[in-house]
């Protein structure tokens, strides 16, 4: 036991004694008559007879029962390819863990018992696009005196693949999670598969702007490309926009920015090079073609002279001559 859990103490057929108490945070309850006890790193069994020979001091043979109520949240810590990296609290019986990413939709999953691995990266925001279910460690410290661990590897994705069965272990108290990041290509067919699961955040939010229909920021599933953020920003504007030329810009984890330019495929593979899986916190920009970047610098130059010379009739002029 140990600061949290909640308790229930009776005396057998003593008037008086029963008390419901949560272990405080120095690890000890308060009980009546006996005051403070402490219980914390005590089984069950032997927190009840410490309180059995503390009571024949005021009773003749007591007969004590002790029950778990609830117990204290499981603390966890999560790391690696999730959207939330950090330190959580899990509650056993009926919850709630939010998948989700900033700016993007979040849903709410219900379990219920003990919380499990899946539990803690749930509650995490759900795995990156870059996370290799294949390698899913949960580091488990056996005797936190002598610094002794326990490690234990998970493959997730022979699970999802359906090429085989991976357990999903109950956790501990102290437990750490880690979570790969997947090194080399991603078939298409795992990036589709992964972002439909539980462990996926159930969005990530990308910015769109430029030469599309309805630029902004825009909501998509986990492992979508670059033609879907194109789709969902109301695809390009057919007489401005430059296929060719599009830059996508993402913030690495040192705070530095990757620029790429790219060409917008619809027909290239997922995770192909004109068509990659995008990331949450992903900008694109479309750019303009040719003729509507001269034609607006065209604009500007001939409005001072009025309606007498338009910006199409001087573009003929340069282009053919008078």
């Amino acid at each position: 036991m140990g600061p949290g859990d909640r308790l229930r103490m009776s005396v057998f057929k003593v008037e008086g004694y029963a008390a419901d108490v949560e272990v405080l945070s120095d690890g000890t309850i308060s009980l009546p008559r006996l005051n403070s006890v402490s219980v914390a790193g005590l089984t069950l069994d032997d927190a009840q007879r410490r309180i059995s020979q503390l009571y024949t001091i005021y009773l003749r043979r007591p007969l004590v029962y002790l029950d778990l109520l609830v117990p204290r949240p499981v603390r966890v810590t999560v790391v690696g390819e999730v959207q939330k990296p950090g330190f959580y609290s899990i509650s056993q019986g009926s919850r709630e863990s939010s998948l989700g990413t900033v700016a993007a939709a979040q849903t709410s999953v219900d379990s219920s018992g003990w919380p499990t691995l899946v539990d803690a990266i749930q509650r995490a925001g759900g795995i990156t696009g870059t996370a290799d279910l294949s390698r899913v460690r949960l580091v488990r410290s056996s005797n936190p005196s002598l610094l002794k661990r326990q490690v234990y590897n998970y493959d997730f994705l022979s699970t999802l693949m359906g090429m085989g069965s991976s357990p999903n272990p109950l956790i501990q108290d102290g437990d750490t999670i880690e979570v790969a990041k997947i090194e080399g290509v991603i078939p298409s067919d795992v990036l589709i598969r992964t972002g439909k699961s539980n462990l996926s955040a159930d969005a990530i939010a990308v910015t769109v702007v430029g030469e599309v229909n309805a630029p902004g920021l825009k909501q998509i599933r986990l492992n979508s490309s670059l033609t879907d953020a194109v789709m969902a920003a109301g695809d390009l504007n057919q007489l401005r926009a430059d296929p060719n030329f599009i830059r996508l810009l993402r913030m690495q984890g040192d705070g530095s920015v990757v620029s790429l330019r790219l060409s917008l495929d619809p027909a290239a593979p997922l995770g192909s090079r004109n068509n990659p899986v995008l990331q949450n916190g992903d900008v694109i920009v479309v750019a303009r073609n040719g003729w509507t970047s001269l034609n607006q610098r065209l604009v500007q130059a001939v409005e001072p002279l009025g309606p007498l010379l338009n910006a199409a009739s001087l573009y003929n002029i340069l282009t053919k001559g008078p």
